[in-house]
């Protein structure tokens, strides 16, 4: 049975809105919290979401032996290296240029999955990259520095580890995805999260006390952002390309600007507008025209091998 590929769009395309939100959450609450105890936190509010899920978590749940392994390395790409790098590239870049950083996963993904999964990638879609890559950095450099960024070079730089975590978290959850629902491995992340991140926020200084803004902002980073845009994410990965979904990262720094418009009332030139159109339409030339069927139980895709 085929599935109108319009759908995993479209859910791909919220799970891009939520992660581009979470720029602006995340620089706000590192403002006030440090780096290892926002993360700590915001995964145990995750997974206390998670806990009061448990019967649709577990549900049609069956390990397969020797999976141990990729759900270990899943989790250690993400959260713990992902969030420790972009944790850390936050408090020295601002969150539009942490965002144009994003932009090099698709390509960093299509590469590894290329060479891993030997999936197909069309000149279309690797046209749809470049044009999204030119759109992010236009995006960018057409805006003025602030004080928001006091080292930018070490900030990119830590979110550009971030993105070499992100992208073998991507090809970990696509081999996961044929045996595990997206709800049970987002709630792994968040477990293993939370014992991983323990001792750096114990060995982390705490504020004497935390604002309610802050502590509404982490409950949105840890329900909407955890719950939501990786539920979404991992969710569509079980039903589209690996290089379609990851395409699609292009338009994180894109909402990450309308956010900051929204919410912290940053004003956008016009060449910062023309490169976020730009993105828009990398997108669509990178996305999949033709519907893809629902994966089967019994059919297990490639294993990843190592290079």
């Amino acid at each position: 049975m085929n599935h109108h590929p319009l759908r995993f769009h479209l859910v791909l395309l919220v799970a891009m809105a939520i992660w581009g939100s979470s720029f602006v959450a995340m620089k706000l609450v590192v403002t006030e919290l440090s780096p290892m105890v926002a993360v700590f936190l915001r995964m145990c509010i995750g997974l206390a979401a998670f806990t009061l899920m448990a019967r649709w978590v577990l549900k049609g749940f069956e390990y397969r032996a020797g999976d141990w392994k990729y759900l270990g390395a899943m989790a250690l790409m993400e959260p713990c290296l992902y969030f420790i790098f972009e944790s850390w590239a936050l408090q020295y870049t601002s969150a539009s240029q942490a965002g144009m950083i994003t932009a090099l996963l698709p390509l960093m993904v299509a590469v590894s999955a290329w060479w891993l999964f030997t999936e197909k990638v069309l000149m279309r879609q690797w046209l749809g990259f470049a044009v999204a890559l030119v759109g992010v950095i236009w995006m960018t450099v057409g805006g003025a520095s602030t004080e928001q960024a006091p080292n930018p070079l070490l900030g990119n730089f830590l979110e550009l580890l971030a993105m070499v975590a992100a992208t073998a978290y991507t090809l970990l959850i696509k081999h996961l995805t044929s045996r595990y629902s997206a709800l049970f491995l987002t709630a792994m992340q968040s477990l293993i999260g939370c014992v991983f991140f323990l001792p750096l926020a114990l060995l982390s200084p705490w504020p004497a006390a935390i604002s309610m803004e802050v502590w509404a902002t982490l409950l949105y980073l840890g329900v909407i952002v955890t719950l939501g845009g990786y539920g979404l994410y991992n969710y569509s990965l079980s039903h589209v390309k690996t290089t379609v979904a990851a395409g699609y990262v292009n338009l994180i720094p894109a909402f990450g600007v309308l956010f900051a418009v929204l919410l912290l009332g940053d004003q956008l030139t016009i060449g910062q507008w023309a490169g976020v159109a730009l993105i828009f339409a990398g997108v669509y030339l990178s996305r999949e025209h033709k519907p893809v069927p629902e994966p089967t139980a019994d059919v297990d895709p490639p294993p990843i091998t190592p290079g």
